[in-house]
C-alpha cells in the first residue's frame, strides 16, 4: 500500500489541506479534497485603506500602556491555567520522544519462583529475556502519528491556553480603567446634580419654581447617586478577575489607583485569512486530532497482519528443597523468531479498521469545521469593530459638541445672560456625554480583544519564535 507523507513546511498556507494530506497518508482509498472555499480569499468586513495592525503576537501593545505590558507578561508566567497546560506539553513530549521505543530491542532481568506439587520444594529460575518487534505494515510510524498528534493537540491546548489569558488580562484591565472612569464622571453629574437641587430650592423659596420642581431634581439626584454603585461593583469585580488571572489571591495595590481608560492606536487590519492555519489553536488542535486519528487507523490497520520480531533468553533453573539446600543449577538459551498471526476473529480486526476509517473523517471533517468557525469569529469580530469604532467616533463627536456649549454657557452667565441653573444643566450634559463616549471606547476596545483572541493572537511559545 503507498504511502504519503506530509509536510507542513511544503504545505501553501493559503489551503486548507492539511489534514486531507494527513487522511491520505494512511488511507488506500482515494480522499476527495477539501473544497478551496473552506478559507476566502479576503475578509469580507475588513475596512480598505487603513494602516496596518501590529503583529499578532504583540496586538496589546497597541494601547501604550507599559501596566497593561507588565501585567500581561506576568501572566503568561504566573497564571495557573497556563502552567497546567505547560505540563501536560511536557508531558506529551516526553512519551513522544519514546514512542517507537516499543520497537527497539528490549532486555529484561527475570527471576521467579514456584513450588512443586508436594510442596516439598521450589523450583527457583532467573534470566535475561530479549525481544526486537520489527514494527512492519505501518505499525511503528502509526504509533509516532499518534504520538506526535497528542504533543500536537496538548501543544494547541497551551496556545489556547495562552491566547484566552492574554485576552482576558486585556479584557479586565479595560473593565477596571473604564469603570473607574465612569465613577469619576458618574460623582461629577451626581456633584452637578445636587446642586442644582440647591439652586432649585432658591428659586422655590423666590416663587420661581414650584415644588413638583424641587422633587423633581431630588429624584434626579438620587438616580445619579445610585448610579455609582455599578461602576463601584464593576472595579472590584474586575480588580478581582485580574488577580485571579495572575495566580494571586489579591491584585496588586497600584491597579486600584485611578487610570484613564487606554485606547488602542491603530486602526487598519493587514491580516489574511491564510493566518488562520497558523495562529488559530482550535485549528492546529483539530489537525493534531487529524494526524492521531491516522496514526490510531494504521495500528488497526497494521493489526490484520502478523506481528514479526526476534526473541530470545538465558534461563538459569536449580530446585531449592529446605531451607539450605540447592539442587544442581541448569542453564537454557534460546534464539528465534516471534511470529504472531491473526487467523480467525470473527471480524473483530476487519471492523476496527473500519471504525478507525470513519473516525479518520470525522477528524477531517472537525478540521474543516474548525476553520469555518475561524472564519466566521473573525468576520463577526471585524463587522462589530467596525460598528464600535463607529459609535464611538460619533460618541465623540457629541462629547465635544456638548462641551463647546458648555464653555458658551459659561460664558454667557459671566455676561448675566443666563444663570447657574442653566451652567449646570449644560455641564450635566457634557458629563453625561463623556461618559457615553467612555463606554464607547471601552466597547470598541473589547471588540478589538474579540477580533485578536478569534484570530488566535498571543506571543509564539519560545521553541517557535
Amino acid at each position: 500500500m503507498p504511502r504519503f507523507r506530509f509536510n507542513p513546511r511544503r504545505a501553501r498556507a493559503g489551503l486548507p489541506l492539511a489534514a486531507c494530506a494527513l487522511l491520505a497518508a494512511c488511507v488506500s482509498v482515494a480522499v476527495p479534497p477539501l473544497p478551496r472555499g473552506d478559507l476566502p480569499p479576503a475578509w469580507r468586513n475588513a475596512v480598505e485603506g487603513n494602516t496596518p495592525t501590529p503583529d499578532l503576537h504583540g496586538w496589546w501593545e497597541s494601547f501604550g500602556d507599559p501596566q497593561l505590558d507588565a501585567l500581561i507578561d506576568q501572566a503568561l508566567h504566573d497564571n495557573l491555567d497556563v502552567q497546567q497546560a505547560a505540563l501536560r506539553l511536557r508531558a506529551a513530549r516526553a512519551l513522544e520522544s519514546v514512542s517507537d521505543a516499543e520497537y527497539k530491542p528490549q532486555l529484561a532481568f527475570r527471576t521467579l519462583s514456584l513450588p512443586t506439587p508436594e510442596a516439598t520444594a521450589n523450583y527457583f529460575q532467573a534470566g535475561f529475556d530479549a525481544q526486537w518487534e520489527l514494527g512492519l505494515f505501518g505499525r511503528r510510524q502509526a504509533e509516532r502519528d499518534i504520538a506526535a498528534g497528542e504533543t500536537g493537540a496538548a501543544q494547541a491546548q497551551w496556545q489556547s491556553a495562552r491566547v484566552s489569558l492574554v485576552a482576558e488580562v486585556v479584557r479586565a484591565y479595560l473593565q477596571l480603567r473604564g469603570a473607574q472612569t465612569r465613577e469619576k464622571l458618574l460623582q461629577e453629574i451626581a456633584d452637578a446634580m445636587q446642586k442644582k437641587v440647591r439652586l432649585i430650592e432658591v428659586r422655590e423659596r423666590l416663587r420661581l419654581a414650584s415644588r413638583m420642581d424641587v422633587e423633581r431634581e431630588e429624584a434626579d439626584s438620587a438616580q445619579a447617586q445610585a448610579a455609582l454603585a455599578e461602576p463601584r461593583a464593576q472595579i472590584a469585580q474586575a480588580a478581582q478577575t485580574l488577580a485571579l488571572l495572575l495566580g494571586r489571591n489579591a491584585p496588586p495595590e497600584d491597579l486600584l489607583v485611578p487610570k484613564p481608560l487606554p485606547v488602542s492606536t491603530q486602526t487598519g487590519f493587514d491580516s489574511v485569512p491564510a493566518d488562520l492555519l497558523r495562529t488559530r489553536p482550535e485549528i492546529a488542535q483539530a489537525q493534531a486530532q487529524v494526524l492521531k486519528a491516522a496514526g490510531e487507523l494504521g495500528i488497526a490497520h497494521a493489526d490484520r497482519f502478523p506481528r514479526i520480531g526476534l526473541g530470545g533468553a538465558i534461563t538459569w533453573a536449580a530446585r531449592v528443597s529446605g531451607a539450605d539446600h540447592l539442587g544442581s543449577v541448569h542453564r537454557t538459551a534460546g534464539l528465534g523468531p516471534v511470529i504472531d498471526i491473526p487467523l480467525f476473529d470473527w471480524g473483530m480486526r476487519a471492523a476496527a479498521e473500519y471504525a478507525r476509517d470513519d473516525e479518520l473523517k470525522a477528524a477531517v471533517l472537525a478540521y474543516r469545521q474548525a476553520v469555518l468557525q475561524g472564519v466566521a469569529d473573525v468576520e463577526s469580530a471585524l463587522a462589530e469593530l467596525h460598528q464600535a469604532r463607529e459609535a464611538a467616533l460619533h460618541a465623540d463627536e457629541s462629547a465635544q459638541a456638548l462641551q463647546r456649549s458648555a464653555r458658551m454657557t459659561s460664558r454667557l452667565r459671566e455676561l448675566n445672560q443666563v444663570d447657574d441653573v442653566d451652567v449646570a444643566d449644560a455641564n450635566a450634559a457634557w458629563w453625561k456625554a463623556q461618559l457615553d463616549a467612555e463606554q464607547a471606547r471601552e466597547r470598541e476596545g473589547v471588540a478589538c480583544i474579540a477580533l485578536y483572541k478569534a484570530l488566535g493572537g498571543a506571543p509564539l511559545p519560545q521553541d517557535q519564535q
